[in-house]
């Protein structure tokens, strides 16, 4: 039970470490911008779910795959491919953001609560 679990920690650490360092040597050797690269991942995830593949992706590396941005576009195109599915064409345009309403939502408000805690300041 615990070497299984060290197994899925140190797979999840070391895919999500490695999308990371994908990501830094872009910023690093390219002269692509951090929101480009950000881009990328996304789409990249968005086109891993509509080939199918993501799904066997996320079997074998679980949150190291699904907590990153690639993850997000997954499930914009998983949602959109299921609200097509059952609605029709115009469920394509809102069941990505239906899917990740949630998220994006809690995202917002967590973020509000830091800055009620901390004081944020520019530069």
């Amino acid at each position: 039970m615990v070497w299984s679990m060290i197994g899925t920690y140190a797979t999840v650490f070391s895919v999500g470490g490695g999308l990371c360092a994908i990501a830094e040597l872009l910023i690093v050797r390219t002269k692509l911008t951090p929101a480009r690269i950000l881009v990328i991942f996304l789409i990249a995830g968005i086109i891993l779910e509509g080939v199918g593949l993501y799904d066997y992706i996320f079997d074998v590396c679980q949150a190291g795959i699904s907590v990153p941005i690639v993850g997000f576009g997954a499930s914009l195109a998983k949602g959109s491919i299921e609200a097509a599915r059952t609605t029709g064409f115009f469920g394509a345009f809102a069941g990505g953001l239906v899917r990740t309403a949630y998220g994006v939502g809690a995202a917002i408000v967590m973020s509000y609560i830091v800055t009620l805690v901390f004081n944020p300041r520019s530069k």
